[in-house]
């Protein structure tokens, strides 16, 4: 008995996933039930290779009874990198970063920290649905992007949280906008030091501060990082409360 085609392939639906993520207020089902209007019931790579702007556009607008497009909650540009995401262009960002050449060795003193982003060089993403991570190797003198890490197998984990600690898993501390207690647990478990900036930022702006606490005021998991003997400020620590070095690390989501 021969098999049938099936209606999607799995490297189609890790875009079509991620596409939906990137456009506000567009769920999958709405997202997969334009995509099938479009191309029809199967649907792989080399289809999502036809899906332009307009069609998302036009399409999405038809459902909320908008005649031009214009003002459906999702903005032009979340729908051009949905576009890209979904032609399998997996950074799906063009305004990225350049990645800087390094090895171990060339920055003494420095650590490894991840930066949740969904667009650009900019600290936007939570925890368990950016669309990457930027990763940074940062030393008291030197800020240097050495890796961009995509998310999008994600999708098809056990344990989308632990697949995405393990991403990272070379980093010492990882910036979001927001985390969730089992993640950031998952986190921690992997010896990464999650901090959360709601109101995010770019990610340059954001590590500056970093290298400043490092060069002036390190907090004692810093210095354990760093490997400097701080007796005093470890005793210190363990009767503050966390918050005080990191405040508002998990969300109640």
């Amino acid at each position: 008995m021969e098999q049938s085609t099936p209606p999607i392939t799995r490297e189609a639906a890790l875009r079509v996933a991620l596409a939906a993520r990137a456009m506000p207020n567009v769920t999958l089902p709405s997202l997969i039930d334009l995509l099938r209007r479009q191309l029809g019931d199967e649907i792989d790579e080399e289809a999502l290779r036809k899906v332009t702007v307009t069609q998302l556009k036009t399409g999405f607008a038809s459902v909320d009874g908008e005649e031009d497009g214009e003002d459906i909650g999702i903005g032009l540009e979340a729908m051009k990198l949905a576009v890209r995401i979904l032609w399998g262009e997996t950074q799906g960002d063009d305004t990225l970063p350049k990645i800087q050449p390094y090895s171990d060795g060339d920055m003494p003193g420095s650590v490894r920290v991840a930066i949740a982003s969904d667009k650009g060089d900019l600290l936007s993403g939570h925890f368990g649905s950016c669309l990457r991570f930027l990763v940074y190797q940062v030393s008291p003198a030197a800020i240097r992007l050495v890796d961009i890490r995509d998310t999008m197998d994600a999708e098809f984990a056990e344990d989308r949280n632990l697949w995405r600690a393990r991403l990272i898993g070379d980093c010492h501390v990882c910036y979001v906008v927001s985390i969730g207690g089992p993640a950031a647990a998952k986190v921690i478990r992997a010896d990464i030091y999650p901090i959360k900036l709601p109101d995010g930022g770019p990610a340059e702006a954001v590590l500056a501060q970093f290298q400043k606490a490092m060069a002036e005021s390190p907090p004692p998991w810093l210095l354990k990082i760093l490997g400097v003997a701080a007796e005093n400020r470890l005793k210190n620590y363990s009767a503050a409360p966390q918050e005080d070095f990191l405040p508002g690390v998990v969300d109640d989501e």
